[in-house]
């Protein structure tokens, strides 16, 4: 730790820090973990067994998935972030936190938005980009308790003893600064009513710049504020000094610097600009080198201390975390070379390589931080050794069978997926014979998951005991000599002088992120010079903007896919490789990240409407073997018409051609269309009942798909996977 050089001559104070937030903080951790956790095995059992989605609109995979990231993220992740940095930032700075009130905002702030997300996104009241599906109200509310978060941060900082801010407080300013703009750049959209909006930004742009923001909510939510945590505590259990101080500054500035280039490794192959996925490829690459540093000088710290480390469990979580993080980056950069990349992208390997950060990184790491802190938070001992080596071990073999099942899962998908036979055709034409191959692994997947869950509840109960046979103190008074700003450490370096001025740190910072956000995303945003428009290309109809919006509040773009890449074997299965003008309405787009089900860029005009009604009541009437729920509810919801012209005004306002005409009559035009198709459903056996249902703007919608461009001449994928499928 820095040690409190040139500010001895100022006057002796006395303090004492908030440990009580910490405490509040600890308890959120433990409880939204137990939650993430048990809504991942959840989700994990409905893609094994379709049946395990009970049939409830709010308890399918597409609209629980979204609530289980979240929950993961933001809720579990999130409050051990704030419980470690409000433990540590005090006594790093020995001052107390900047303002008590603003603390106890903070946290029931956080915890109220936690909860209006459990509200919502069960319900389908999402935006459908991905880790960022909350609303635009509760989006609002992020804004403001982060805001209220950072001052309290910065002003603990202003009012510190200790000159010098030690490492872990570089990475904590770095979070703080780069979550606050990922959040409202990628947030910005126009809303429609309470629960609905539109981003601002479509199709390639908005691709951008929701993985600019996707990919670093991974770096600066789950990775750095966790590296600055790895820097407090590893040091304190192993008693011992970071291993090199030398080798954390070029750790931290190169992470910070590189990582927020990365993001377009998650758009490789599509019709983004190649430039930008050249630079996203790149400095992917480049991030092996920052983020084994990080690794290396976290396990390094541990020399000397290894005995200890097999015994004590803080070390033994922290150790095995490190060993995760080290995997999990090097695992990253190769996922977004681009030849690897094409047979990783959209499969099953894609999870494993996310659970083995957020499971093998992120809740190890928390374990060990939770051993540390609830001891000394509750002045009491471990309760059972015994019981957190169950839970280290459960835990790890839980994750490795989860890890290796999707490895199995993933390769076998792409390897089926691009094989072709001697004549030129695939080999594996129907989407499902992939599905089918692979659902063991889903059960290998669901029982890892299993394990996991069951070493948290262990580690709930252990903790549990540990803090009832303690008692909370009060807050311990200290004494230190305040800050003496006229002095200055005598011949310190240039960086150690930096350390000495927080703010000048923050915006160094601040410039470090934001030079590769603008020279990523302002070309491809503000210029459209990337867009070749094209006339065949129309505005959705106002039935198809409404069945399109009923797709994305189902979650289906998490399991199917809108783009075609330029691949032999994708275009074969699919049809036309995908344009970027195919996209220009599309608030927000729907190319997806994984593929359970097929592409369904070309879906449009392929089958007939009665198979999407078919489809839609029980998938496996006409796919054996699919594991995608029904969707019975919308045979019976009716559809919302008088919506229409509220979100055709508001997509007009974000460009899209609509006349004003065609906004007032949308209602009118909407019902029309409405009963073309259910006259044609009526014909072919439907009820007549059907004609105000929500399953007839969601067929409008799957029937345009791809029809404007990717129809325009005949498509090789139509006719050999269809045929077999349908009974």
């Amino acid at each position: 730790m820095s040690a409190n050089v040139g500010n001895r001559e100022g006057k002796l104070e006395r303090f004492s820090y908030d440990d009580e937030i910490v405490r509040y903080f600890v308890i959120a951790t433990l409880i939204w973990g137990a939650v993430a956790m048990l809504l991942g095995v959840t989700i994990a059992f409905q893609l094994a067994d379709w049946r395990v989605n009970l049939g409830l609109p709010w308890t399918t995979f597409g609209r629980l998935r979204p609530l289980h990231t979240n929950a993961a993220i933001f809720a579990f992740c999130g409050n051990a972030i704030f419980a470690g940095i409000y433990y540590s930032h005090q006594r790093l700075l020995k001052a107390r936190l900047f303002n008590d009130l603003l603390s106890k905002v903070h946290f029931w702030g956080w915890q109220l938005i936690i909860i209006a997300a459990a509200l919502t996104l069960p319900f389908g009241i999402t935006t459908g980009k991905e880790y960022a599906e909350l609303e635009w109200p509760i989006d609002i509310a992020i804004t403001l308790i982060w805001v209220v978060f950072a001052v309290n941060f910065f002003g603990t900082i202003i009012r510190r003893r200790e000159r010098h801010i030690y490492v872990a407080i570089w990475f904590y300013i770095a979070t703080i600064i780069t979550v606050a703009v990922l959040h409202i750049i990628n947030s910005l959209e126009i809303p429609v009513s309470l629960g609905k909006s539109y981003s601002i930004y479509a199709g390639v742009q908005d691709a951008l710049v929701q993985w600019w923001y996707g990919h670093n909510a991974v770096a600066f939510f789950l990775t750095t504020p966790f590296l600055g945590l790895m820097y407090y505590f590893v040091p304190k259990a192993a008693n011992r000094p970071v291993y090199s101080y030398r080798l954390s500054i070029i750790h931290f500035w190169s992470l910070v610097f590189i990582y927020i280039w990365a993001g377009p490794h998650h758009l490789l192959y599509t019709t983004l600009p190649e430039w930008a996925q050249t630079l996203g490829m790149a400095f992917s690459v480049a991030l092996w080198a920052p983020s084994w540093g990080g690794m290396i000088n976290g396990l390094l710290t541990l020399r000397g201390v290894w005995d200890k480390v097999r015994t004590d469990p803080v070390l033994k979580f922290m150790a095995l975390a490190l060993t995760f993080y080290g995997m999990s980056t090097f695992e990253g950069p190769l996922l977004s070379i681009k030849s690897v990349n094409a047979i990783a992208h959209f499969t099953d390997w894609i999870p494993g390589h996310v659970h083995s950060g957020t499971i093998g990184w992120n809740y190890l790491i928390v374990s060990g931080i939770l051993y540390f802190l609830v001891p000394k938070l509750w002045n009491s001992k471990i309760y059972s050794i015994a019981l957190a080596n169950a839970q280290f071990w459960l835990a790890t073999i839980g994750l490795v069978l989860y890890i290796i099942s999707m490895w199995v899962a993933g390769i076998t998908q792409s390897l089926m997926w691009r094989a072709i036979d001697e004549t030129g055709k695939l080999v594996y034409p129907n989407f499902i014979e992939t599905v089918v191959k692979i659902v063991p692994m889903y059960w290998v997947r669901a029982v890892g998951g299993t394990l996991v869950l069951i070493s948290f509840l262990i580690m709930i109960y252990n903790l549990y005991k540990t803090a009832k046979a303690g008692v909370p103190a009060a807050d311990p008074v200290f004494e230190a000599h305040a800050l003496d700003s006229s002095s200055e450490e005598p011949n310190a370096t240039p960086h150690r002088k930096l350390e000495g001025w927080p703010m000048i740190f923050a915006v160094m910072s601040l410039v470090a992120i934001l030079v590769g956000s603008a020279i990523e995303i302002v070309p491809a945003v503000l210029s459209n010079k990337y867009i070749v428009k094209m006339d065949v290309v129309k505005p959705y109809t106002p039935l198809e903007l409404l069945g399109r919006d009923i797709y994305i509040r189902e979650g289906c773009y998490l399991c199917h896919s809108q783009t075609v890449r330029p691949m032999s074997h994708e275009v074969l299965r699919y049809g036309k490789p995908s344009e970027a003008a195919e996209f220009v309405y599309d608030h927000p787009f729907q190319w997806g990240s994984k593929r359970t089900g097929p592409d369904l860029a070309r879906l449009g005009a392929k089958y007939s409407n009665m198979w999407h009604y078919r489809h839609m009541w029980d998938p496996r009437e006409v796919t054996q073997g699919s594991i995608m729920p029904r969707y019975t509810w919308l045979f019976d919801q009716k559809t919302q018409y008088n919506t229409l012209p509220k979100k055709m005004e508001v997509m007009k306002t974000l460009g899209v051609p609509y006349t004003q005409a065609e906004i007032d009559g949308s209602i009118a035009h909407a019902e029309a269309q409405a009963i073309t198709i259910k006259d044609n459903l009526v014909e072919t056996g439907a009820p007549a009942e059907a004609l105000n249902k929500e399953i007839i703007p969601l067929i409008a919608y799957l029937q345009r798909i791809g029809v404007d461009y990717g129809k325009s001449e005949a498509t090789p994928a139509a006719t050999p996977e269809a045929t077999p499928e349908v009974k």
